[in-house]
């Protein structure tokens, strides 16, 4: 008797814990941190990295025939945290600054990812300002190679330059086979010219941020 009440606590607290928090989202993320910090290979921070996932039944949407569009996003976290300790990018931020958050995201969707789908997200970096850093994403399926959807990411760093977060991962020469060498460059410091899809992309962010600053709630608030 005492063991069914003991079985029938544990498994109300398991449905407790699945409720308030989402268990696997956090066990995922771990793993993803743990791969990519002890069993991967460091690389460049202008390298791209790929991560591979595949879409289970708890992804599709209502009507049970493709990737709900929402999920796409969340699959970038663990993209972006595979990134981030791969090339240190996290590391050396939190080294000058206190943190990244992202600031804004923008994405495609080109076709369909079929439930039991494998696919792969490729991830770098293709620009930078002061504040900021620019990820372009792509969810390509490789038995054809397709992009089935592309997304550009802002991460805006707190309280340090992205200017220098960059330069010095890149005086640092982060090589492929994970050792890390002092004053090794591989490629010049120079920041990359603006994809015309950033650039009309930030027109848009800028335009949207002023007609919010314009509306009465934004006005009247202290």
């Amino acid at each position: 008797m005492i063991t069914c009440w003991v079985l029938a606590g544990v498994f109300g607290a398991v449905v407790l814990l699945y409720g308030l928090i989402e268990i696997h989202y956090f066990l995922r993320m771990f793993l993803t941190v743990f791969l990519a910090r002890f069993c991967k290979k460091k690389v460049h921070i202008l390298d791209e990295t790929t991560v591979f996932g595949i879409c289970t039944t708890t992804d599709v949407d209502t009507l049970l025939y493709h990737m709900n569009n929402a999920r796409y996003l969340r699959e970038l976290d663990f993209a972006r945290a595979d990134f981030y300790e791969r090339t240190n990018l996290y590391r050396e931020i939190c080294s000058q600054g206190k943190g990244v958050v992202q600031g804004a995201a923008t994405i495609r969707y080109r076709r369909f990812v079929k439930p039991l789908s494998i696919y792969k997200i490729t991830s770098k970096i293709i620009y930078w300002d002061e504040k900021s850093v620019f990820m372009e994403h792509r969810f390509i399926t490789p038995g054809d190679g397709f992009v089935r959807a592309i997304a550009i990411c802002r991460q805006r760093l707190l309280d340090c330059s992205a200017e220098a977060v960059i330069g010095s991962l890149m005086e640092r020469g982060v090589k492929q086979n994970g050792s890390v060498e002092a004053g090794v460059t591989q490629i010049p410091h120079v920041r990359p010219q603006i994809p015309p899809e950033v650039a009309r992309w930030l027109e848009s962010n800028e335009i949207s941020s002023a007609l919010l600053r314009q509306s009465p709630s934004e006005s009247t608030r202290c």
